[in-house]
């Protein structure tokens, strides 16, 4: 059955952009060119966007006699009662499935532990990756759904998803296996990336879990076929830049690009090295200087900010947003779901965006839909809503579409359409 949405109010149909580039710059905060005006409609077919045009024209073609009850002839009707409607939300950093609880962590935190002084006590990834190991593939699968599951309440349409928590082949493999069936078994579209480089395992020192790195879990997971790219935690304390690059340019052998950690404690020039790397994503990006900033953006590497990340730390919240659309350098905000960060909320991470840092709910809304989608490789995601796109939409609770990140405390939507079937 076909879906039919009539009446509604603002449409950010964010379809301004040339098809798989990022919007930049002052288009970002462009409404006449990515927002659309109320009283229009929207028919979904087969799961694509078949007609936009005027609430009323929809009406009289496909539901002349429509009586206000959802269904009608081959379509389910649902009357937006002039609220706006966006774009399915693309979540394109997450640590998806870990098991453990690090809330002891935020005590640590307050009396003035850095995140490497936890991690040095014992804390921190490791400490995750012991409650992770421990976990069968049923355990996981069950963990992932009920997460995004609840992302989905919050209107993501897909999510990267990364492994990490394993920190060793068996781990490392069951982790992508469970994103795989997690996929399966939801609506939302789930793309791993392995990040065995993410911390190194007790058991094993620095040298020889490299090696382990690229000649066992590498091959293996290349064999699986379930990862998309690969990551590496490239930070000072964590992998050094010549150890990503030397773990970047093996997993390139294998077929597998990147997406990084990079940036987020200090400057490293990792965004800088990223851009060498031709990664398809740079994330945290916090500390990067505005000179590996540009060569990120000549390079085609996304930028890809983590609010979340300072807001539970205690961290300053002083992205450069402003600097990104000034230089028109292509961002994208993510959740980074993980066990410090417990958000699986786009629109909360957007709101701490708007009322902490100023960026334009626009901005935002674009930082989380089209730009994102630019780093997937997948045509059915594109962060648009526009004929022969496939349908993903949220409809907001508001009638102007700044309403979407305005609600931290509650779900800003009434309804949430993946493929265009209401989840």
């Amino acid at each position: 059955m076909g879906l039919l949405i009539l009446n509604a109010g603002e449409i950010a149909h964010l379809d301004s952009s040339v098809p798989n580039m990022p919007i930049t710059g002052s288009d970002m905060i462009h409404r006449e060119s990515n927002v659309s005006p109320s009283g229009f409609g929207i028919l979904i077919d087969n799961g694509k966007f078949s007609k936009i045009t005027d609430s009323e024209s929809l009406q009289a073609e496909f539901a002349s006699d429509w009586d206000g009850n959802e269904t009608s002839y081959d379509y389910t009707i649902i009357d937006a009662e002039s609220c706006a409607i966006i774009p399915g939300l693309v979540d394109s950093h997450t640590h998806l499935i870990w098991g453990g609880d690090r809330s002891s962590e935020m005590r640590l935190r307050q009396s003035g532990m850095t995140y490497r002084e936890i991690s040095d006590r014992g804390g921190g990834i490791r400490c995750t990756v012991t409650s992770t190991r421990a976990l069968s593939i049923e355990d996981m699968v069950t963990l992932g759904l009920s997460r995004v599951n609840e992302a989905a309440r919050y209107g993501t349409c897909a999510m990267e998803v990364k492994s990490g928590y394993g920190l060793d082949l068996e781990t490392e493999l069951r982790l992508l296996d469970a994103a795989s069936l997690v996929s399966s078994n939801s609506d939302v579209s789930i793309l791993p990336t392995w990040l065995g480089a993410h911390d190194f395992p007790h058991d094993m020192d620095r040298t020889h879990y490299i090696e382990e790195l690229l000649t066992n879990q590498l091959p293996n997971v290349a064999e699986q076929g379930i990862a998309n790219w690969c990551d590496v935690f490239c930070e000072e304390g964590w992998y050094t830049n010549e150890e990503t690059e030397l773990i970047v340019n093996h997993a390139k052998d294998f077929g597998l690009e990147s997406r990084l950690h990079v940036d987020e404690f200090v400057d490293s020039e990792g965004l800088s090295l990223a851009a060498e790397l031709g990664s398809v994503s740079a994330d945290h990006v916090a500390k990067s200087n505005h000179d590996s900033r540009q060569k990120a953006s000549d390079a085609g590497t996304m930028q890809t900010f983590l609010p979340g990340t300072p807001y539970v730390l205690g961290n300053a919240l002083d992205l450069p947003f402003g600097d990104c659309i000034d230089n028109g350098w292509a961002f994208s905000l993510a959740t980074d779901f993980n066990p410090n960060c417990r958000i699986l909320s786009l629109p909360f991470i957007a709101n701490i965006c708007c009322t902490r840092m100023k960026l334009d709910p626009l901005a935002s809304l674009i930082a989380s839909t089209v730009n994102p989608a630019t780093t997937l490789g997948n045509d059915s995601i594109t962060g648009k809503i526009a004929e022969g796109h496939t349908a993903n939409l949220n409809i907001v609770w508001s009638g102007d579409i700044d309403g979407w990140c305005q609600t931290p405390g509650e779900n800003p939507f009434s309804h949430s359409i993946i493929s265009g079937n209401i989840v």
